[in-house]
């Protein structure tokens, strides 16, 4: 790992950046955009109130053709003052500090291995989505409008333990059940009420019987409502996570959510779908083959496989465009305090990225 690349990570690392602080996304936005005019790129956003998307482009040094897609993430799930109990530290191979793996170390791989990139290469897109933490829910559109004219597209996710990249995703659903229901006086007048948090319940159910007997998680992950014993609820609502192996069981779910009604007469309900990552089928097998070959020349050692987790390569992949994600460094301890990169495994990722950027002039 380079000196260079050891402080652009810290850096970066210093500047927390918490998925929906626009100010705090916002200042390490302008670190990453002057380090990306350094290193070639020309730099343009998307602006959300959220939290504005970083796109970047490096034109084309040899025959034109369709571009090659990047995809990262500046947001963290770690909240501001992080810092101060989990600090950036250096020792021996192991880099610690919040987003260092999850996916710092990714941006500091890349930028430093297109700044020493020389010699003929495609046309170079990415972009640097400030909600992926959560989903993506503001950044599909222009992943989905960029995908459609790549080539191919490159995930700097995290890889799998040990360097191995990923060659599928399980499809990701954040979904609200939302009910409205009738408030009343809990003893004196019930039957005038509907209980909202009674039908939700009821609802939960008919979801998990939806479910049985197919390869799908789900997740109950919070869920709210009502507010004092002596009323009937008047409202509640459920937050789901939902992972889909197979397409045809998430258009199965998703069409089960769609089509709830309620249970009770005098109650609503709705299903809203807070963010969707389609379920990304394992393939991409030429790209990988191209990769490992380039991997193979400059001394290293990769396979692929699928991965559990989900990305903005979900899109891209569902979509039918080749994509390999997890070109971050190596590492572990996503989203615990864990987390830790490793400092060689660093300078690994950006020779890998260095050598195979050009040699994707012809994908």
């Amino acid at each position: 790992m380079t000196a260079s690349a050891l402080d652009a990570l810290h850096r970066y690392t210093l500047l927390e950046s918490p998925t929906g602080d626009p100010r705090a996304l916002g200042a390490l936005a302008e670190v990453l955009e002057a380090d990306a005019v350094r290193a070639g790129f020309t730099v343009t956003r998307e602006t959300h109130p959220t939290g504005d998307h970083l796109l970047w482009n490096r034109p084309a040094t040899a025959s034109a053709g369709e571009p090659v897609l990047l995809l990262s993430h500046y947001d963290t799930v770690w909240p501001a003052g992080t810092l101060a109990t989990m600090p950036w530290t250096v020792e021996g191979d192991v880099i610690r500090g919040p987003g260092v793996y999850d996916t710092k170390a990714g941006l500091a791989a890349l930028l430093a291995a297109v700044t020493g990139m020389a010699g003929p290469h495609p046309e170079i897109r990415m972009i640097v989505v400030a909600d992926e933490e959560i989903g993506s829910p503001t950044a599909g559109d222009l992943v989905r409008s960029e995908a459609s004219r790549a080539a191919a597209v490159l995930g700097l996710e995290p890889p799998h333990p040990g360097g191995d990249l990923k060659t599928g995703r399980r499809g990701s659903t954040r979904a609200r059940i939302a009910v409205t229901g009738v408030e009343a006086h809990a003893a004196l007048d019930p039957d005038a009420g509907a209980n909202a948090i009674d039908e939700l319940i009821d609802q939960l159910l008919r979801v998990r019987a939806g479910i049985a007997g197919r390869p799908v998680l789900l997740n109950t992950g919070t869920i709210a409502g009502g507010g004092r014993t002596n009323v009937v609820a008047g409202e509640a609502h459920a937050d789901l996570g939902l992972r889909f192996a197979d397409p045809a069981d998430e258009e199965a779910v998703l069409g089960l959510l769609r089509g709830l009604r309620p249970v009770r007469a005098k109650a609503r309900v709705a299903a809203e779908l807070l963010s969707h990552r389609p379920t990304w089928q394992p393939g991409g097998s030429a790209l990988l083959d191209r990769i490992r070959a380039v991997a193979t020349g400059i001394g290293q050692s990769l396979d692929g496989r699928p991965a559990d987790g989900a990305a903005d390569t979900n899109t891209t992949g569902a979509l039918g465009v080749p994509t390999v994600d997890g070109l971050a460094p190596r590492g572990g301890g996503a989203h615990a305090r864990t987390e830790w990169v490793s400092k060689s495994g660093v300078g690994e990722r950006i020779a890998l990225l260095a050598a195979l950027l050009p040699a994707l002039v012809e994908v």
